[in-house]
């Protein structure tokens, strides 16, 4: 592995962590898992799928 390739794979991990951690894929999560599971079930939209995962933030207990 060259240095070029081993600083490109490390960005890549990192890249992908942050998103995951960030929840910037989380529709396309939820996407890929409704056509998976439920196909032929309507999807919400994206807007629709942001608004509830807020609403169900605001009224899930949390720790700490």
């Amino acid at each position: 592995m060259t240095v070029t390739s081993a600083i490109g794979t490390a960005f890549k991990n990192v890249r992908w962590y942050v998103t995951n951690l960030m929840g910037d894929n989380a529709y396309a999560t939820y996407v890929a898992h409704q056509q998976a599971t439920h196909p032929g079930q309507p999807v919400m939209t994206e807007r629709e799928f942001w608004q509830k995962r807020y609403a169900d933030q605001a009224t899930e207990p949390r720790c700490c």
